[in-house]
């Protein structure tokens, strides 16, 4: 049995035993060697469909480094921004009227490592849905600090940032070779049965704060896993040791990334040098630059609700886990 097929037996039997729909694992190494493999149901409610290998996803938190974080740091190797330069520098209007408040101080590069006192989430999409009015209230809102977490509320600022840089909405800048900003519905993996648009998500944004902003730097891409293979055989490629998405700003971080730690998403078989990231929908991507390789895994976990244990914390630790053994 090859490395490919044992990784795979996991998701398989995930899919088997009821506790996701379907999903789609591929992989992909430093010499363009790829493997990509379907099972399951694209969709089970309201009608059934089939999952492809060419299934789109949405794939919720990777926006966060698939295009986020690749568009900031691109404005800054520009010499456009300073990483280390507060957010005001490009959002002078954030928290106008309180010069001397913690939010100002913030910086690009903090955001970029979760190390800011932002909650971790926040129903912004609950102060209604002009897209206008909830960019003030994120803007001017006085947020409340607690511990540095893994923040949404970081990446939403990155992308009004990007969105000042750019002169336009999010969903006006292109995405990246492969990605979009939705989806056929026809062509991809549904998400909930949303209790707040009242109906069942297929090729639109299941984040509530992304739909309600029209387009945000934490969320919102969509893309299949050949285009994310690609993003990350070229990562593999081009990316060198002192990158800034490979440099650690603190035990678990990079800029955008994840490091391994115990416990991590990616297994315990991975290499100290992988960086990964996952998706609230049931995504998740994985590049170790010491094996040279990396390894997509999506599902559509959250279908028909996310009020399930699907076991996806197990299963993408059992996948990595195979992926990386000896």
């Amino acid at each position: 049995m090859s490395r490919f097929d044992r990784a795979f037996a996991p998701l398989a039997a995930a899919v088997e035993a009821g506790r996701i729909p379907g999903g789609v694992l591929g992989m992909v190494d430093a010499q363009g060697h790829r493997a990509i493999r379907s099972v399951g149901a694209a969709q089970i409610v309201p009608q059934r469909r089939p999952m492809t290998e060419d299934t789109w996803f949405d794939l919720a938190s990777l926006t966060k480094v698939l295009f986020t974080t690749e568009a900031i740091l691109a404005h800054a190797e520009a010499g456009r921004i300073d990483l280390d330069a507060p957010l005001i520098s490009v959002l002078p209007d954030f928290r106008q009227y309180n010069a001397d408040n913690w939010e100002r101080k913030i910086t690009f590069r903090q955001c970029l490592g979760h190390q800011t006192p932002f909650p971790a989430v926040f129903p912004i999409y609950t102060y209604g849905r002009d897209p206008d009015l909830l960019r003030a209230f994120v803007l001017q809102h006085e947020w409340k600090a607690g511990p540095a977490v893994y923040s949404d509320i970081n990446f939403i600022l990155l992308g009004l940032a990007l969105e000042r840089l750019e002169k336009c909405g999010i969903r006006a800048m292109e995405p990246g070779l492969g990605f979009a900003w939705s989806a056929d519905p026809s062509q991809a993996a549904a998400t909930e049965d949303d209790t707040w648009r009242h109906r069942v998500l297929a090729g639109e944004v299941h984040d509530d704060n992304c739909s309600a902003l029209q387009g945000a730097g934490h969320a919102g891409l969509f893309g299949t896993a050949a285009a994310i293979l690609d993003f990350a055989a070229h990562k593999l490629t081009s990316t060198p040791p002192d990158a800034l998405i490979r440099t650690p700003l603190s035990a678990r971080r990079t800029h955008g990334w994840e490091l391994p730690y115990e416990g991590w998403s990616g297994g315990e078989r991975c290499s100290a040098h992988t960086i990964g990231h996952t998706g609230f929908t049931g995504t998740g991507l994985w590049i170790d630059f010491a094996r040279g390789h990396a390894w997509t895994l999506l599902t559509n976990r959250i279908h028909p609700t996310r009020h399930f244990d699907s076991g996806i914390v197990t299963l993408r630790r059992a996948v990595g886990d195979l992926v990386n053994a000896d």
